[in-house]
Order: structure tokens, then C-alpha cells, then sequence
């Protein structure tokens, strides 16, 4: 980027190192340098590796992005997991120091600055997001992208704004597909403002034009796969996430953005709301509403919400800057938010250790289920904390299971996981122990396939003995897993070796599908 286009983008470009997005970018990454090589692989991060090893235009679950990032990291990285959550801790340091830099572009000083970037690098969503790769990682930094092109296009008047809102676009459904809601709802703020005088010129349709043909590889591969990500999508709404009331889904909020950064943004919304500077910014309190409407009524998670945060502490930093103007209070404030943010960190990152967490969390009145968003029993930690424990010493005791076997056996055997993490770990932890590929029904899993397997010896953690002995002639227990951390559902399982399948191999494939 030219200079000249530096300066158009984000203000005269002066080099100043004391300047707050600097200083907190160094901060982001000092921190999540200490704190990302906690615990181990996250379950989603060991199926995103694996996504990765077979490259595609889109997945059961998800776009092409994140699972090449994850594949060239764990290329690069191996298991060094500092090095191989490179992306994320990026990603996030972006969106913090951006974060300050929007409200200095929206007129904040300092005070503003640091507000609004402090509230950013605290806030617990957005610590974790910088922890682990998941299709999250980009989701805040382009949704704050575009909240800033779109107040850029309502301060000058440049309709090709759009162009580089395209561009963000197109990036960010390539690594998930939940800025399309973000898009919908703010296309009923850009009718009921003065921005709906680009509707009327051609840069919103070569903006758009630009997002359609980015992704337009991914969508024809949904189309040819009959569109596995609404059947996906039509799980969760119907029974597997946590459905939420409005006031629980706004609690939250809360404890995922963080509860002093709450004054932050509900100013920024009021900002928007009552007395913009600008009409246009009525846009953001538009979108937030439908937003927040549409995810309760439809089951979503609450953090599917948080990447439209940024644009609103900055929003609320610059009031509360005119708000307040003693030099103590405005101290006050950011040392509070400092402190608020270092108690709540251990609750969003491992930064303790995991008996101390235990400990903590549990003292604090925080249960490992607060924060649940699925209909999963919980064990002592919280799903993120507990699955990022288990997957290697599964994949080693699966592994002594494998080799235990006679030779005309473990040439025929393979692996099932109930569930895409476990197949995943096979995948990345037991390869290297002379595991075959793993195969599975849930979600890209299905799509690969048996890989040549024709179910006569199938290694397989937990079930019911007499249900899998419907399936096949012969079941014997072989091992046992008894991880203390993991999930409920992966620790305290017997190890099946599961022989002569009974149900012919093509029904009985077909019938293992599940998407969710």
C-alpha cells in the first residue's frame, strides 16, 4: 500500500511508537506468545489439519481458508504449538491495534484509543480467538474492516469503498460463512440510511461482483455435494446448540466481550443510535438488532455475534472520551478494564495450570457449564479447555491396540471414529505410530470415505457391546481410555476390536452419515 493510500485508509501516516495500537499489538503478541502452548491441540485444530491434507474448494463444515492455514502450520510447525497458532495470535493482534486505530479515525484521542484497543485485547472471546485455529481467526478483524470502509465511504463520499469492502468479504466466506448474516443485516441499514444512495451508483455491484466471484469456487462445491452446510446448519438450530432467552444470550455477551467493556460498546450502539455524527453510522445499531434477534430466534451461539464488537468500542470509546474528561477517572478506567481483563483471562486462556484453573474458575463461581453452548454433559473443565486434553494418548493406546493384533488382522484393520476429533487424532498423532487413515461418518469425514477398508476389523473407542454386536459377528475389548480432563463422552471408554461386519459395507456406510 502506497502511502498515499496509507493516509487515505487510516489518517497521516506518522511513525509513532508510543502511539496506543502499537503498543498493544506488542502486548497481543507478548502475551499469546506465554500463553499458546497451553494445554495441547484443540479438537477442531487436529480436523482442520486434516481438511487441510486433502485441499478443496469447501468442506461439510466449512470454507477452504482455515483448514489450509491450519495445514501449512502444522507443516511448518509440526506439534510446536506456539509456532503452529501463528495465525491466530496474528489475526488477533490486528484486530486489537485496528480496534484503537478506528476510534482514532472516528476522532478519539488517546484515552479513546486505549479504551477501546484495552477493551479489544481483554475481552475473553477474543482472547481465545487468538489462541486457537478455528474458523473464527478472521471473523472480528473483517467485520471490522468493512465497519471501517463503510464509515470511510460516509465521511468522503468515495463510492469505491466498496471495492475493498468486496475484497473483505470475499475473504472472510472463504474462511467462514457467518459474515453473510452480518451482510444481510446491514444491507436493511444501508435502506433505512443515506448510504442507500449507492444502491443507485455501480461501486456496490463491483464490490459484490468481486465477494461473488471469490467464493464462487466454494459455493459450486456446495451445490455439488447437495449442500451439506445447511444440513448443518439445520442440525444446530434443531436441538444441537443451547437454546438461549434474549436476556441469557445478552448475559453472554457479557462475559464474552468482558462485563466493563459492556458500557463501552452500549455507548458506541447509543452513539450510533441518538446523536451520530454521521446518519450512516445508524447503520451498525441496525445491524446489532437484527443480529442479536435473528441468533437468539434461530439458536445460535453467543459468540456468533462478537466480531461486530470492534466497531462498536470504537464507536464507544470516542463518546465516552467526551464523557469524561478527568485525567483520574479516565486512569480509573483503564486500569479497571486492565484489571477486570487479567482476572477474567485464565477463563479464556491456559494460562494456569489445569488443577489451578480448577481451582480458580471454581472459587470465581464460574462451573464448567456457564458458558455451555451445546447439549454435551461437561466434565471438570469447560469443552474448549477439555478438548485440547486426550488426543495423543488416544491415538497411543489405538496404537498399541493396531499392533497388538495378529498380522492378517492389522492389514485389514482400521480405525472408526464416532466423531470427527477422533478420527482427526488418529490422523495427526497416530500416523506416525504406523496407524492407517481413520475413517468416520461425521461431517468431511463421510466424504472420504473407507479408504479401501471393507469393515472386516474395525478398532472403535466406547459403544455398547450387545448394540455393536449387532453390527458384527465378534467384539472384543482390547484397551481402555481414561483420560481425567477430556469430555465425559471421550474418557472412561473401553477400546473395541470390532470383527466380520454383518450389515453389507454400502448400507452400512450410508447409515453412519452425520452432519452436525
Amino acid at each position: 500500500m502506497t502511502a498515499a493510500a496509507q493516509e487515505a485508509a487510516f489518517g497521516p501516516v506518522r511513525w509513532d511508537w508510543t502511539r496506543p495500537s502499537i503498543l498493544l499489538a506488542l502486548a497481543t503478541v507478548a502475551i499469546h506468545l506465554f500463553v499458546n502452548s497451553g494445554y495441547g491441540f484443540f479438537r477442531d485444530e487436529l480436523y482442520f489439519i486434516v481438511c487441510g491434507n486433502h485441499p478443496a474448494w469447501g468442506y461439510v463444515d466449512q470454507p477452504p481458508i482455515v483448514p489450509l492455514i491450519a495445514a501449512l502450520s502444522h507443516h511448518l510447525f509440526g506439534n510446536f504449538l506456539v509456532g503452529f497458532r501463528w495465525a491466530p495470535m496474528l489475526a488477533m493482534t490486528a484486530t486489537v491495534a485496528l480496534t484503537a486505530e478506528f476510534a482514532r479515525m472516528l476522532g478519539g484521542g488517546r484515552f479513546a484509543q486505549w479504551l477501546a484497543g484495552l477493551c479489544a485485547l481483554g475481552a475473553p472471546v477474543y482472547l481465545a480467538e487468538g489462541l486457537l485455529i478455528t474458523t473464527d481467526l478472521l471473523q472480528p478483524l473483517t467485520w471490522l474492516a468493512c465497519g471501517w470502509f463503510l464509515v470511510r465511504l460516509a465521511q468522503r463520499g468515495d463510492e469505491r469503498w466498496w471495492i475493498p469492502f468486496g475484497i473483505v468479504v470475499g475473504i472472510s466466506l472463504l474462511s467462514k460463512y457467518m459474515i453473510a448474516f452480518y451482510l444481510l443485516a446491514l444491507g436493511a441499514g444501508v435502506l433505512a440510511t443515506p448510504l442507500r444512495r449507492s444502491l443507485t451508483r455501480p461501486w456496490l455491484y463491483v464490490g459484490a461482483a468481486i465477494a461473488f466471484v471469490m467464493v464462487l469456487p466454494n459455493v459450486l462445491w456446495q451445490q455439488q455435494h447437495g449442500w451439506p452446510f445447511l444440513e448443518l446448519g439445520e442440525a444446530a438450530t434443531n436441538g444441537k446448540n443451547v437454546a438461549l432467552s434474549p436476556l441469557d444470550y445478552f448475559a453472554q455477551q457479557l462475559l464474552l466481550i468482558g462485563p466493563l467493556a459492556a458500557p463501552v460498546w452500549l455507548s458506541g450502539l447509543w452513539a450510533c443510535a441518538a446523536r451520530p455524527r454521521l446518519t450512516a453510522h445508524r447503520i451498525f445499531p441496525i445491524a446489532y438488532v437484527i443480529l442479536f434477534a435473528f441468533f437468539v430466534a434461530t439458536h445460535g451461539k453467543g459468540y456468533y455475534l462478537s466480531p461486530i464488537y470492534p466497531t462498536l468500542l470504537g464507536f464507544g470509546a470516542v463518546a465516552i472520551e467526551g464523557w469524561i474528561t478527568s485525567i483520574a477517572a479516565r486512569a480509573a478506567a483503564l486500569a479497571a478494564v486492565v484489571l477486570v481483563g487479567a482476572f477474567l483471562s485464565p477463563l479464556a486462556v491456559p494460562v494456569l495450570p489445569v488443577n489451578t484453573y480448577i481451582a480458580y474458575a471454581r472459587a470465581i463461581g464460574y462451573g464448567p457449564s456457564t458458558m455451555a453452548m451445546e447439549h454435551n454433559k461437561i466434565g471438570p473443565l469447560p469443552q474448549v479447555y477439555a478438548d485440547m486434553f486426550g488426543w495423543r494418548e488416544m491415538a497411543a493406546k489405538v496404537a498399541k491396540v493396531y499392533w497388538s493384533l495378529p498380522p492378517q488382522d492389522r492389514a485389514k484393520a482400521v480405525f472408526y471414529g464416532n466423531n470427527y476429533g477422533e478420527a482427526a487424532a488418529i490422523d495427526v498423532f497416530g500416523r506416525p505410530l504406523g496407524l492407517p487413515p481413520a475413517i468416520s461418518g461425521h461431517n468431511n469425514y463421510f466424504l472420504w470415505g473407507l479408504h479401501g477398508h471393507d469393515g472386516s476389523v474395525v478398532i472403535r473407542i466406547g459403544g455398547n457391546r450387545d448394540e455393536l454386536l449387532k453390527e458384527f459377528r465378534r467384539v472384543d475389548q482390547a484397551g481402555y481410555i481414561d483420560t481425567p480432563y477430556a469430555m465425559p463422552y471421550e474418557t472412561n471408554q473401553p477400546i473395541y476390536v470390532e470383527r466380520d461386519l454383518l450389515v453389507p459395507l454400502g448400507p452400512a456406510w450410508a447409515s453412519s452419515k452425520h452432519f452436525e
